[in-house]
């Protein structure tokens, strides 16, 4: 049984060292604990039994060097298999001829060597007496488009020369980084307090304001916004919209509202800021506007808008918490037609100014001052018109005005764009849902209506352009009147023109002539 085991056992190791073809030779060599192969004459053991390969007597002597094993004497060896001499390539790309005994196991195969190998070799073998010592094998050509082998110290010294390099260089860009924004901080600070004395110690908004008004009217000289806005102090965030943020600051102790539009909106900001320093644009009705701004850090762009500062907020949460009577009514619905009046209407003279329609009217762009009444604001989305050339100026914005407040023909795509009138008759009917919003807040007789935006009871909450359009357009439906509104002198006269309304578009273009209004009174001639 246990020849059998060995014998097994050789097949297996014989097997392993076919697989092995490609590896180091020194696997089958004497003194490197290397295994041996088979020999076809198999010798008997005196009771003759087989003897196995490797327990067979060493009949062969061989010269050995570079793979001498520990009994070797005179770089003699012997052995049972075959002498061999190997020349290899080292590490350095040396080559190297070694010579020395090989076991029988695994000789034939050794000696036969691997193509494959990684490093360039090549082995002979020979069976008589040191004939190695005659063997002079010669390395294999190198195989085209197979890449050498690198240097591992040549490796390891360029790897650590790139990250060194790396190191340096992104050392190198931290400190310009840094040193540009101390540089930056330096020179802010330096222009700022330069700034700070451009405008007098004591001086207030409210002063510095006049003063410019008394020339063209079209705000503070850029110079003074830039400080201005320099020297603002941002206390909390109070909104945020589809252009940006709003946020509550202080200049020199004094409120103000500063407007942070996104990078997205920087056109939005521009045709704002070009609107509000149009000569003769300031309004008691109109927002006010102060300075204007685009601070750049490098990272990011910061583009700001600075106007007055109004506690009481926008009209939309004004009225959703507080209630009118007749004169707060009155009050809030020709202040609000004063300002829409003051843009539309085209003033001549050597600077004049020009019509402007708003184009984005609703009661989230109005806003609610101490003394009761309202100033329009958001004028991003505004057109200009320039009757010397009759062109309409149109913002390059890809914003759109809100569907709710849409008129008829914006709805249906039906407006002419180059007719600045148009656009006047589009601002007269989102100016007619925002007074329906303001009547429907009066208490008459004790009883108010709670607050609801227009058309709130036949579109969804954010209606499409498909629902105003269906229900505005095609169906020709205006918001609901209520009957109660008839007992009330000036709600009654509101809820004449909101009934007439319920004709359709087409036909109230017959009958209507459509003029540009010179007198807030006009205005409500509501469609």
């Amino acid at each position: 049984d246990s020849q059998c085991y060995h014998k097994i056992d050789l097949l297996v190791v014989s097997r392993i060292s076919i697989l092995l073809g490609g590896q180091n030779p020194d696997y089958m060599l004497h003194g490197t604990g290397v295994k041996p192969v088979s020999d076809p004459k198999r010798p008997l053991s005196g009771d003759g039994f087989t003897v196995a390969p490797e327990d067979a007597a060493r009949f062969l002597s061989c010269y050995c060097s570079g793979h001498c094993p520990e009994d070797a004497t005179n770089n003699t060896c012997d052995t049972n298999g075959q002498c061999f001499a190997i020349i290899e390539e080292d590490e350095h790309g040396e080559a190297i001829l070694t010579s020395g005994c090989m076991k029988y196991e695994g000789s034939h195969f050794q000696c036969k060597d691997s193509p494959n190998a990684q490093t360039r070799r090549t082995i002979e073998c020979c069976s008589t007496d040191f004939c190695n010592r005659d063997l002079q094998p010669t390395l294999p050509p190198p195989i085209p488009g197979k890449p050498q082998l690198w240097n591992a110290h040549l490796l390891a010294f360029l790897i650590s020369v790139m990250v060194c390099c790396f190191t340096l260089v992104a050392i190198t860009v931290v400190c310009y980084y840094r040193y540009k924004l101390q540089t930056g901080r330096r020179r802010y600070q330096r222009d700022l307090e330069q700034d700070e004395a451009f405008i007098p110690a004591g001086e207030s908004l409210k002063d510095l304001i006049s003063q410019s008004s008394t020339g063209s009217g079209s705000g503070l000289p850029l110079l003074v916004q830039r400080t201005i806005a320099k020297q603002i102090q941002m206390v909390r965030q109070i909104g945020k919209g589809r252009y940006g943020e709003v946020w509550l600051g202080r200049w020199r102790g004094e409120k103000v509202a500063v407007k942070v539009f996104f990078t997205r909106e920087e056109a939005s900001w521009f045709r704002e800021t070009e609107i509000y320093q149009t000569v003769l644009m300031r309004h008691e009705n109109i927002l006010g506007f102060i300075a204007a701004d685009i601070k750049g850090t490098g990272a990011f762009t910061q583009l700001f808008l600075i106007t007055d500062y109004h506690e009481n907020g926008s009209l939309y949460d004004y009225l959703k918490y507080t209630t009118l009577d007749t004169q707060a009514l009155l009050r809030l619905a020709y202040s609000a037609a004063c300002g829409l009046c003051h843009l539309h209407t085209e003033i001549y003279g050597t600077q004049g100014k020009p019509a402007i329609a708003h184009r984005d009217l609703k009661s989230k762009n109005m806003l609610i001052k101490k003394n009761g009444t309202c100033c329009i604001a958001d004028l991003g989305l505004a057109v200009k018109y320039n009757s010397d050339t009759n062109e309409v100026d149109v913002p390059l914005s890809t914003r759109m005005g809100t569907r709710r407040y849409m008129a008829p023909e914006v709805l249906d795509e039906t407006l002419n764009k180059n007719q600045f009138q148009a656009y006047i008759m589009a601002d007269i009917y989102s100016y007619g849902l925002i007074v329906w919003e303001m009547a429907r807040r009066c208490v008459t007789g004790g009883i108010v209506e709670e607050y609801q935006l227009p058309y709130w009871d036949m579109v969804p909450s954010e209606p499409s352009y498909e629902d105003m359009r269906e229900v505005v357009c095609v169906k020709g439906m205006r918001p609901v009147v209520s009957n109660r509104w008839n007992s009330d002198e000036v709600r009654s006269c509101i809820a004449v023109y909101f009934n007439s309304a319920q004709l359709t578009f087409f036909e109230k273009l017959k009958r209507q002539k459509q003029t540009v209004l010179h007198d807030p009174s006009e205005i409500i001639q509501i469609r």
